[in-house]
């Protein structure tokens, strides 16, 4: 089962990075409060950026490697979709 990277941006401007299966559900999670507790106090947030991984453990490896990014790393990934 194929596993996702994304990078949602927050009400603030900010970037928030996580993995999922669908990352479609994951957003709604997100808006809806019940997604991460960062977000929660940051809604709505909007996705701006998605990655296919083979499998959980990459995604995992990937999500750390974005959160290690600075802001205007993020940024040029996102805008090089």
């Amino acid at each position: 089962m194929p596993c996702y990277c994304y990078i949602v941006e927050c009400s603030d401007g900010t970037f928030y990075t996580g993995w999922t299966t669908d990352p479609e559900r994951r957003v709604k999670t997100h808006n809806a409060g019940r997604g991460a507790r960062y977000t929660k106090m940051r809604r709505p947030v909007k996705l701006v950026y998605v990655e296919t991984q083979p499998d959980r453990v990459s995604a995992m490896k990937r999500e750390r490697a974005i959160k290690t990014m600075t802001r205007d790393q993020k940024r040029k990934l996102i805008q090089n979709v």
